[in-house]
C-alpha cells in the first residue's frame, strides 16, 4: 500500500502537466455572458456531430468551462475530444468526463459497418480485378506459346539444355510482364517494389543454401556451350581417366578403362585441368628398360630402335625414338617412345608388345637387364652357398623359339566404345552433348 501511494505521489506532477497541456491557454475574460456560453456549446455540438464516434457525447458550458459527458468506442477517441474543444474560442477550461463504452452492441456495430463497407468496396472493385487478372494471364499465356515454339530457340542454342533455358527465360519474362500489367491496372505498382525486394531477399537466402547446386548448374551451361570434350572421348580430369558417357545438368559421367562409372560434379570439371586423349588420333607411348652398366649404350639404343621398327602398327612419321634417361648404380635406363593411331591400335597393348619385343632383342644380343644388387653382411660362421655352375652351351634355353612381333588391334577400346554407346542410348534424353557446339 505504501509503495502504491509513493508511486501515485510521484505521478501526480506528470498528470497535472498532462492536464495543463490539454487545457486552453487563452486569456480569460472578466465578463460573463450567457449568450457566449450558448454559442460555445452550439459550436462544439456542431463540430462533434460531424465526426464519427461522438454520437453519445453531451456538451455543457458554464462560465466558459466546458463539461463533456458520455461514452465513446475507445479511450483514444475520448482523449482526442479534449484537444479539439480546446481550440474553440472562448473556452476557459475543459472537464472531460467521457468514458469508454462497455455496451456490446455499440462496440460491434461499427465493426459490422466497416466489414460491410469493405465488402461493398470489394464487390465494386471486382470487375477491375477480373480485368487485371485476365490481362496478366493473357500476357503470361502468350509467353508460354512463344516459348513452346521449336524455332528460333533450337536454332539459337547449341543443345537442347540451353534451348530449354532460353524458353524458361522467355516464360519468366512474360510472367513478370503480366504481373506488372495487372498491378498497373489496379494502381498497385508501388507494391511491385515490395514484392521484388522480398523476392531478392528470398533468392539470396536460397542461393546461399544451394550454392553447390547453382555452381553445378552454371558450369553445366558453360560446358554445354563450349564443350571441351565430345561423347566417347577419352579424357583425364584431375586424375580420373575415362570415356565420356554423358554430360548432365549436374555432373559429367565417365567410364573408366576398368568399366567403372565415374561421376564428377560439373563445377569441378569446369575449373579443373582436362586432358583430352581422343582429340588427336596420333598418340605416343613410352617405356624404360635398364641395361647393364658395362654394355654398349649406343648398341643397346640401336637394338631397341630396331625392335620398335619391327612393329607394323607404329607410325613412320613421327617415328620411334630412344634416349638415355638415367645412369644408376648398377644399370643405365634407356627410354623408348613410339607413335600409334589410337583409334586403330590399342595403346596399352602396343606398349606392352613393344616392351616384350625390345627386351627379347636385347637378350638375343647378349645385353642383359640386370637385377638390383644388394650387399649382405652376415656372420662369418655361416658357410656361403655353393655357386651354381654356369650353364653349358647347348642348354635347353638356347633352343628357345625366336621372338617375333605380334599383331595388336584395338579390341579392348572397341569393347569400351560399345559399352559407352549402350549407356548413351539409355540416357540420351539427359545428355547435353547431343549436338555440335564450338570446342575450346
Amino acid at each position: 500500500m505504501r509503495l502504491f501511494l509513493i508511486l501515485l505521489f510521484l505521478a501526480m506532477p506528470l498528470i497535472t502537466q498532462a492536464q495543463e497541456a490539454t487545457q486552453p491557454d487563452t486569456t480569460i475574460s472578466v465578463e460573463n455572458s450567457v449568450q457566449q456560453d450558448a454559442a460555445i456549446a452550439v459550436r462544439i455540438r456542431e463540430i462533434i456531430h460531424q465526426l464519427d464516434g461522438y454520437e453519445n457525447v453531451a456538451v455543457y458550458v458554464s462560465d466558459g468551462i466546458v463539461t463533456l459527458r458520455g461514452t465513446t468506442l475507445d479511450a483514444a477517441t475520448a482523449e482526442a475530444l479534449t484537444g479539439l474543444v480546446a481550440r474553440v474560442e472562448g473556452v476557459v477550461a475543459i472537464e472531460n468526463e467521457v468514458s469508454e463504452t462497455t455496451d456490446v452492441v455499440e462496440r460491434l456495430t461499427p465493426a459490422v459497418e466497416r466489414l460491410w463497407n469493405r465488402l461493398e468496396q470489394t464487390v465494386a472493385f471486382l470487375p477491375l480485378l477480373l480485368v487485371a487478372v485476365f490481362a496478366g494471364l493473357l500476357v503470361a499465356w502468350a509467353g508460354y506459346l512463344i516459348a513452346r515454339l521449336k524455332n528460333p530457340w533450337d536454332r539459337m542454342a547449341p543443345n537442347a539444355f540451353i534451348a530449354d533455358i532460353y524458353r524458361q527465360i522467355v516464360r519468366l519474362f512474360f510472367v513478370v510482364l503480366g504481373v506488372v500489367l495487372a498491378l498497373d491496372l489496379l494502381n498497385l505498382t508501388a507494391l511491385l517494389s515490395t514484392i521484388l525486394g522480398a523476392a531478392g531477399i528470398v533468392g539470396l537466402a536460397i542461393g546461399f543454401a544451394v550454392r553447390d547446386t547453382v555452381e553445378n548448374f552454371i558450369a553445366s551451361i558453360m560446358l554445354s556451350m563450349r564443350q571441351p570434350f565430345r561423347p566417347k572421348d577419352l579424357v583425364e580430369i584431375e586424375g580420373d581417366t575415362g570415356h565420356v558417357i554423358r554430360l548432365t545438368s549436374r555432373a559429367t559421367i565417365l567410364l573408366s578403362p576398368d568399366g567403372n562409372h565415374i561421376r564428377i560434379p560439373n563445377s569441378k570439371v569446369f575449373s579443373s585441368r582436362i586432358v583430352n586423349y581422343t582429340r588427336n588420333d596420333e598418340r605416343r607411348f613410352t617405356f624404360t628398360l635398364g641395361v647393364d652398366a658395362n654394355a654398349d649404350i649406343a648398341e643397346a639404343q640401336e637394338i631397341i630402335l630396331g625392335a620398335l621398327n619391327e612393329l607394323p602398327y607404329l607410325l613412320e612419321t613421327p617415328g620411334p625414338s630412344t634416349w638415355v634417361d638415367e645412369v644408376g648404380d648398377s644399370n643405365i635406363t634407356i627410354t623408348a617412345a613410339g607413335w600409334v593411331k589410337q583409334h586403330e591400335t590399342g595403346l596399352f597393348m602396343a606398349r606392352g608388345e613393344a616392351i616384350r619385343l625390345a627386351k627379347a632383342r636385347l637378350e638375343e644380343a647378349g645385353i642383359t637387364l640386370p637385377e638390383p644388387t644388394y650387399r649382405l653382411i652376415t656372420d662369418s660362421t655361416i658357410r656361403p652357398a655353393p655357386a651354381q655352375s654356369a650353364q653349358a652351351p647347348g642348354d635347353a634355353r638356347d633352343e628357345v623359339a625366336p621372338v617375333v612381333a605380334m599383331p595388336v588391334h584395338a579390341e579392348d577400346m572397341q569393347e569400351l566404345q560399345r559399352i559407352v554407346d549402350a549407356e548413351r542410348a539409355e540416357t540420351a534424353h539427359d545428355d547435353l552433348l547431343t549436338r555440335e557446339a564450338p570446342q575450346e
